[in-house]
C-alpha cells in the first residue's frame, strides 16, 4: 500500500494502513533514504535505536523511525521523502457537491425517477429490513440502512469522490479483471487453502440489495474525513447495527506472485490458495470503493481490540471469492471505522502498529 511520496495528500493516503495482503520485502539498512549520519536520533521517539528503520527527510535531514510515524511506513519509500513538517499537511479540496456531478462520478442509474421511486424502495426496504431482524438469532446479514436526507447522501458521496479523486482512483463497487492480471478464472473458491465459507443465499439477496442501493445513489451511512495523521478515513454518519454489510472490499484482481514486491498499501487478500502461485489479492489504487480508506487496527494490543468494530470476512459467492466488511458490534455516529488485519500478516512488524 505505500507508494512514493510526492505530496502531503498522497502521502498520507497511501500510507495510512496495512490490509491482508503479505509483503515479504525487508528494507534496505543503508539505501539513501535511510540512515546517512551515525548522531541522527528519531524526532518522535529521541531514541537512535533500530538505524535500519530511521528515516531521513529530503528536506530537512531530520530523523524518523518508519514505525513511529502516524501513518505508520512499513518499507523504506522509493524515491523522496518528507516529513510531516516538509510535507505542509493541508486539507484536499473538496469535490464539488453539485448533484449533477455526483451522479456522473458514481454512474448512478435512473436520475429522472430517483425521487418518486425513494419513498417506495425506502418503504421495500424497511419492510425487507424487518424481516432480517426477526432472522438475526440466525446471524443473518442486514443491509446498510442509508441517511433519509437526500442532502446527506450527497455530503457523503462527495466525501467519498473527494477522496478517490485525491488518490487518482477512479469508483467501482465490482471486482475488475484486467489485462495482464489475473483472470477471472483464476477466482476459484474451491482452490482456497482450507476452504471458504459460503455466502449463504439469504446474505447474497442482502449483498445484492446494497447493492441495488448504491446504484440508485442510497449509499452506506458513511463519511470519509482527512486526518492529518491517518490521512483518508471512515466515520460512520449514524448508528449502525451489528451485522450490517458496510461495504464489499473491492478493486482489480492479481496473483500474488505479481505483487509481491509491489508498494501499494491496501492489497486485500481475496484467494489464499493450497498452491501459493494461484493465490489473489485485491488491488483497489486504479479502481476501487469506500473501503480502502477503511483503517486496519492492530487487533493484538488492548487498544486495537477496542478500536476494532468491523469484521473483514471472504466468502465464497455463487462460485466466486469475496471479500466483506461486516459490523462487529452497534457503532455509534462518529465513530471511526476499524478492522483486524493482523489475520495473514505474521510477516509484519506488528507489534510497532497502533
Amino acid at each position: 500500500m505505500a507508494s512514493s511520496s510526492k505530496s502531503s495528500i498522497t502521502t498520507t493516503m497511501s500510507l495510512r494502513r496495512r490490509t491482508h495482503a503479505p509483503n515479504p520485502r525487508s528494507p534496505a539498512p543503508f539505501s539513501h533514504q535511510t540512515i546517512k549520519y551515525a548522531d541522527v536520533c528519531c524526532e518522535k521517539c529521541g531514541s537512535d535505536q533500530s538505524p535500519a528503520e530511521l528515516l531521513l527527510c529530503d528536506g530537512c535531514d531530520c530523523g524518523y523511525h518508519l514505525f513511529c510515524l502516524r501513518p505508520i511506513l512499513v518499507s523504506v519509500p522509493k524515491g523522496s521523502w518528507f516529513c510531516p513538517s516538509c510535507s505542509n499537511h493541508k486539507m484536499p479540496k473538496s469535490f464539488p457537491l453539485v448533484q449533477t456531478k455526483i451522479v456522473d462520478f458514481f454512474r448512478i442509474q435512473r436520475l429522472n425517477e430517483y425521487p418518486q421511486k425513494l419513498g417506495q424502495d425506502s418503504l421495500k426496504k424497511r419492510k425487507r429490513s424487518s424481516s432480517l431482524v426477526m432472522s438475526k438469532k440466525k446471524r443473518k446479514l442486514l443491509p446498510f440502512n442509508p441517511s433519509d436526507d437526500p442532502e446527506r447522501r450527497l455530503e457523503q458521496m462527495g466525501s467519498l469522490a473527494t477522496a478517490l479523486t485525491c488518490s487518482g482512483t477512479q469508483f467501482s463497487n465490482e471486482l475488475t479483471y484486467q489485462p495482464g492480471m489475473a483472470p477471472r478464472s483464476a477466482n476459484c473458491p474451491a482452490l482456497e487453502k482450507e476452504g471458504m465459507q459460503v455466502l449463504a443465499k439469504e446474505d447474497i439477496e442482502t449483498l445484492n440489495l446494497c447493492k441495488r442501493m448504491m446504484n440508485r445513489g442510497e449509499c452506506p451511512p458513511l463519511m470519509v474525513v482527512f486526518d492529518p495523521q491517518e490521512g483518508f478515513t471512515v466515520e460512520a454518519d449514524k448508528c449502525i447495527k451489528d451485522l450490517t454489510i458496510i461495504t464489499e472490499y473491492v478493486g482489480d484482481v492479481d496473483l500474488l506472485k505479481n505483487r509481491e514486491n509491489d508498494e501499494g498499501d491496501s492489497m486485500m487478500t481475496l484467494l489464499c490458495a493450497a498452491n501459493p502461485s494461484e493465490s489473489l489479492v485485491i488491488c483497489p489504487d486504479k479502481r476501487g470503493n469506500i473501503a480502502r480508506f477503511i483503517n486496519g487496527i492492530n487487533n493484538y494490543s488492548m487498544d486495537g481490540r477496542k478500536k476494532q468494530n468491523l469484521k473483514c470476512v471472504r466468502y465464497n459467492v455463487n462460485g466466486e471469492c469475496r471479500v466483506l466488511l461486516i459490523a462487529n458490534r452497534d457503532i455509534k455516529k462518529g465513530e471511526r471505522l476499524y478492522y483486524d488485519y493482523n489475520a495473514y500478516e505474521h510477516e509484519y512488524p506488528t507489534h510497532h502498529f497502533v
